[in-house]
């Protein structure tokens, strides 16, 4: 075993704090990384303050890991010692369902082990990237090209795949007509993503101030929708419209603006239901779906797409000490457009 230094939160109601603990050494098919940057992803918080139920204390959050490769185990052929490498959302899943055979282990049968917040095969809790290093299995390890800069690649292990994922399969591309709900940590990456494909890019935000952003980004289009005549004149006329909002919002305004045959995907995770009206979706065949994050290969193909575009997040570093009120600020959508933990900052 070796010993473990980050922060965790030991109850939903307390703040984040130093917290020791330990990590099994590598084995053969592990690999460790001393971590250097953790993104922080809207997920941690409602997990450490237990807002969708089940949470694990003492809790370690992060899922968006990047660091350097110190330790490989013997059957490891993909690292070596020195190299960039990336951990997400997952660290394990059972391999022979088949749906991990299809590449899709977030949807492991039997339940993937996700990074924190989750149990392991031995009934041992995972402690996530708010620390040090972690080991986990090479297949669930990403490589991670030096062309792009490492701290604003860390929000790519869960930003990234969650949005680029859904809009690969729902064939977004060249021609395609797409609106991005929300302009936060999820929504410029979305962005970012729809507008490398070649898609005719429609942003709606609920903050006049991030028009410009949003344009600079790649949005061919900016829709403030506090105007409730905002999206009037857009009805039946996307392809498709990813939904990265966590707050309540009437979704019923947004499958109106969906073609014949359109599909809106739910990323983002609101607390409570969001009410559906049966005739926003039986009025045009129109699809009312739901997308997590992407399975291993996936999400490998994603950062090699980003590593030829040159594609990041937009991020503010900040030092672990500052990561409670980073949770406050998040929460206030106080950021542009994700926080990135600088790990050196723990000592």
């Amino acid at each position: 075993m070796a010993h473990s230094h980050g922060f965790a939160a030991l109850t939903k109601t307390s703040k984040l704090a130093p917290f020791n603990f330990d990590r099994r050494d590598p084995g053969p098919d592990d690999i460790a990384i001393q971590i250097r940057y953790c993104g922080v992803c809207h997920s941690d918080i409602h997990q450490a303050r237990d807002e969708w139920g089940g949470s694990i204390f003492p809790m370690v959050p992060g899922h968006e890991i990047v660091g350097k490769v110190t330790k490989v185990g013997k059957n490891v052929k993909k690292f070596k010692e020195g190299d960039l490498a990336g951990v997400g959302c997952m660290v394990d899943s059972c391999g022979q369902c088949e749906n991990c055979k299809d590449g899709e282990e977030m949807f492991c049968l039997k339940g993937c082990v996700f990074t924190y917040n989750s149990l392991d095969k031995e009934g041992k809790p995972a402690f996530g990237g708010y620390s040090d290093h972690i080991v986990c299995k090479e297949a669930f390890c990403l490589k991670i090209s030096p062309k792009l800069d490492l701290a604003a690649t860390a929000p790519l292990l869960c930003a990234g795949i969650t949005t680029y994922s859904p809009l690969k399969h729902w064939k977004v591309g060249k021609g395609s007509r797409v609106g991005v709900i929300g302009l936060g940590g999820l929504g410029h990456m979305a962005l970012k993503f729809a507008h490398a494909f070649g898609a005719h890019v429609t942003q709606f935000t609920t903050s006049p101030g991030k028009e410009a952003d949003a344009k600079k980004l790649g949005a061919d289009e900016v829709v403030v929708t506090k105007d409730p005549k905002a999206l009037a004149g857009l009805a039946n006329s996307l392809d498709f419209v990813i939904d990265t909002v966590s707050a309540p919002h009437d979704i019923n305004a947004f499958l109106g603006t969906l073609r014949r045959n359109g599909t809106l995907a739910l990323v983002g995770v609101p607390e409570k239901p969001l009410p559906v009206s049966a005739f926003s979706l039986i009025m045009g065949r129109k699809s009312f779906s739901g997308s997590a994050i992407g399975g291993i290969r996936e999400t490998q193909e994603m950062l090699d797409f980003c590593a030829e575009r040159g594609i990041v997040s937009d991020i503010e570093l900040i030092n672990i000490q500052q990561i409670n009120e980073a949770f406050e600020r998040v929460t206030k959508s106080d950021v542009k457009y994700r926080f990135v933990i600088d790990m050196a900052s723990l000592k």
